[in-house]
């Protein structure tokens, strides 16, 4: 049974950090690419940030520069670090693992989301 366990969201001041974490448990054999999406009220879910097993990382342009994603292989896990937040990063972060082997196949697997709220 694949789960993603996000933790690391809460509140901040503009200007102020936070490091969002996923877990992926399960009997897994590989996985892909992992990453993170972000949805506000009344928005589109958007990418924030990916990082594939190849090396190959994307950023949305507003936060490239502030964000970093990191993985653990050995713990299945992804990262997020968080510098220089902003108000209108205010949003659910969710968790998102792609190309998740099992011996049930080859699944895309989401997290709950965790919520991060900057304020001025």
């Amino acid at each position: 049974q694949v789960q993603l366990e996000e933790s690391g969201g809460g509140s901040v001041q503009s200007g102020g950090s936070l490091r969002l974490s996923c877990v992926v448990s399960g009997s897994i054999f590989s996985i892909t690419g992992m990453g993170w999406y972000c949805q506000a009220p009344g928005k589109q879910r958007e990418l924030v940030a990916y990082l594939t097993t190849t090396g190959t990382t994307n950023y949305a342009d507003s936060v490239r520069g502030r964000f970093t994603v990191s993985r653990d292989n050995a713990k299945n896990a992804v990262y997020l670090q968080m510098n220089s937040l902003k108000p209108e990063d205010t949003a659910v972060y969710i968790c998102h693992a792609m190309g998740v082997t099992t011996a049930e196949g080859k699944y895309d697997y989401w997290g709950q989301g965790t919520q991060v709220t900057v304020s001025s």
